[in-house]
């Protein structure tokens, strides 16, 4: 009789403390842009949003337009707010997220983007470049100058690999187009990126693919009706004749595993070191589309139809192409990979020896270029 007592003491012990635990998961996430960008920093704040949704008990809150600089100092108000997961949402926040970390080892870290990690510190990304190079094959079917724009951010590996990867699939449909680069050095700055936009069409460009979070480049290519690619959110509505595809991501499927592996105990302040989420079509994280449900904007499809490439030795639509591969990389088992070798970089080096598909530590550190990429790159290996 007393045993059945103390074990229903120590279940209901154990209920209450289950109850408890959920009741006190606040998450709590650091961006790097306003909540109204359109772009990165929108969809993460959307993510954090459907996980407050999903996942009963949890709470969050959210710092935008935080300086790099900044980061320890937003992480010292939150864990004296009481957060004890933070989710930090930009590259150039990394090393303060280690920091912080370390000063704080009873708090869970997630930093995006990143490849540094700590017991409590695990990184996740939701990553493009698969994407990206399906987007090339359409913007090297589509120009007529041989020329494609790209506005580029930071010369991060991030953007190294998403750009060389977009030239990989433009030089596979169309060998002698080139992809010129713009560096506005910024995340998020509409000015600098209409004026990208600008100086690239001025000089040749007709298509144009961009990583800066707004629609300014969308808006910027339609007043010339310039083709250009959505980037991380829909941005179809912006331009829906000149929209051909995009980028977008679901950020939700990320934050919702994490959140529900901390709340059950899988994730705890002292086994994250080799945790990294990389997730990509397969897990649904991303997608290709100049809007959710809309892979290839039906306006151009006729043309990437009509355009043609050579695979395994026969001519195939562009548009057939896209779709193939688009399949492949949302299965279980994807066959296709765009950084497979053989690839030299646009200096003649071979990276990727034939048969070996680059491992996700090389992609993180990428600093190379493809061939057809133009314009300065800091840190690229001769």
């Amino acid at each position: 009789m007393r045993k059945s007592w103390l074990v229903g003491i120590i279940a209901a012990l154990g209920l209450s403390f289950g109850m408890a635990q959920q009741a006190n998961l606040k998450a709590c996430f650091i961006y790097v842009g306003p909540i109204g960008d359109v772009g990165w920093t929108f969809a993460h704040d959307e993510a954090r949003r459907a996980a407050e949704k999903a996942i009963p008990g949890l709470t969050t809150q959210y710092v935008e337009s935080v300086k790099p600089a900044d980061t320890l100092a937003t992480v010292d108000r939150l864990v004296s707010g009481g957060c004890n997961v933070i989710f930090t949402t930009s590259f150039d926040f990394m090393d303060q997220t280690l920091e912080a970390a370390k000063k704080y080892p009873d708090v869970i870290f997630a930093h995006a983007s990143g490849f540094k990690r700590a017991p409590n510190m695990l990184t996740y990304m939701a990553d493009f470049y698969q994407i990206y190079y399906l987007n090339g094959l359409m913007a090297g079917a589509l120009t007529k100058s041989n020329k494609v724009g790209y506005v580029g951010a930071f010369p991060i590996p991030e953007l190294k690999r998403h750009i060389s990867a977009f030239a990989l699939g433009v030089r596979a449909v169309n060998p002698r187009a080139t992809v010129n680069v713009k560096w506005i050095n910024a995340w998020y700055d509409p000015v600098k990126a209409r004026e990208a936009a600008e100086a690239l069409m001025a000089e040749g460009n007709d298509i144009l693919a961009f990583t800066e979070d707004t629609a300014t480049v969308i808006q910027t290519a339609a007043r010339r009706k310039v083709p250009s690619f959505s980037h991380y959110n829909s941005m179809y509505k912006y331009a829906p004749d000149y929209v051909v595809s995009g980028q977008l991501v679901d950020w939700s499927v990320i934050y919702i595993d994490i959140l529900k592996k901390v709340q059950n105990g899988t994730y705890t302040p002292k086994n994250l070191q080799n945790v990294d989420y990389w997730w990509l079509a397969r897990e649904k994280a991303v997608m290709l589309g100049a809007q959710t449900g809309m892979p290839i904007n039906p306006k151009f499809e006729a043309a990437l139809k009509r355009a043609t490439l050579t695979v395994n030795g026969k001519r195939v639509s562009v548009y057939d192409r896209v779709m193939e591969l688009y399949k492949d990389i949302q299965s279980q088992n994807p066959k296709w990979d765009p950084f497979t070798g053989p690839i030299r970089d646009r200096n003649g080096v071979l990276r990727v020896p034939a048969g070996r598909t680059m491992t996700v530590k090389e992609l993180n550190e990428m600093q190379w270029m493809a061939p057809g990429v133009v314009g300065q790159v800091p840190d690229e290996p001769k």
